[in-house]
């Protein structure tokens, strides 16, 4: 429901919510850190090198990630948002495939040619690349390939990943404090709404983070096309965005893709739980 969310703090810029996300996530995780005694844990990967620059190059992408879905929603093209959700499990798999050699299985094969389609599609459609879902579905699939090779807890990879973005952070909020361009401080309530950025962030990434334990991969995997459906559903539904004939064929394309790639996570998940 986060678009709902970005969209009622439509009267401060994307980068000011950015950065408010960022430096609130981060007084967040450091407080929820605290409670939990992970604090010198984490303060302790300092120390190791290999890890801070993997979580540098992941702080990067996750900036990306944040920054490209908030500016479309403030620039009422949750739609292309969607399309990017959509097709980051797709990615994954192409990645899976050209970076870490791993074999598609048939299914997957057919998965990724319809979502190549698809995107296809709705270039010719909008007339050029959706950026928005390519630079959405490349920066979560890296995220999550660095984050794969960290094997870090969620609350302790997300502070230092903050932790480095706080900086510039705090720099571009002083300077359009300075300025009075920013909307921060203006009301009380439009203040706390900003603040509430980071509980907006860190809270569900941390609910997920125990459902992945909790739950089979089939059903995490499949859990996680009920975002940009409703994403979806509000840029059609709440927000009104044209849905033409070509787009909706794009569409098609990817969903069909996904219930070919959901079904290979099905069956594979069954042939595993068999053979243990």
């Amino acid at each position: 429901m986060l678009p709902l969310f970005w969209h009622y703090l439509h009267k401060a810029s994307a980068f000011e919510i950015l950065a408010n996300r960022g430096v609130w996530s981060l007084l967040l995780c450091l407080i929820l850190l605290a409670i939990s005694k992970q604090l010198k844990e984490t303060f302790a990967i300092f120390r190791q090198p290999r890890t801070l620059a993997l979580l540098a190059l992941s702080s990067l992408m996750l900036t990306i990630n944040w920054g490209v879905y908030i500016w479309s929603v403030s620039a009422n093209r949750i739609v292309e948002a969607s399309l990017g959700y959509y097709i980051t499990p797709l990615v994954s798999v192409t990645v899976g495939l050209f970076v870490l050699h791993e074999h598609l299985r048939g299914l997957q094969w057919v998965a990724v040619l319809l979502a190549g389609v698809g995107v296809v599609t709705l270039t010719i459609e909008y007339g050029h690349l959706p950026w928005i879902a390519i630079a959405l579905a490349v920066s979560w699939s890296s995220y999550s390939l660095l984050k794969k090779a960290l094997q870090l807890g969620a609350l302790q990879g997300l502070s230092i990943e903050t932790m480095f973005a706080l900086i510039p952070n705090l720099f571009y909020l002083t300077m359009i404090e300075s300025q009075n361009r920013a909307q921060f401080g203006q009301s009380l309530g439009f203040t706390l709404l900003l603040v509430c950025a980071g509980v907006a962030t860190v809270v569900p990434l941390l609910l997920f983070n125990g459902a992945t334990t909790r739950l089979p991969l089939t059903i995490t995997g499949l859990l996680q096309y009920i975002t940009p459906t409703i994403m979806f559903m509000i840029g059609t539904l709440v927000n009104h965005e044209k849905m033409t004939t070509g787009r909706v064929v794009g569409f098609g394309f990817i969903w069909v893709a996904l219930i070919f790639l959901g079904t290979d996570l099905v069956r594979s998940n069954r042939t595993t739980a068999s053979a243990l």
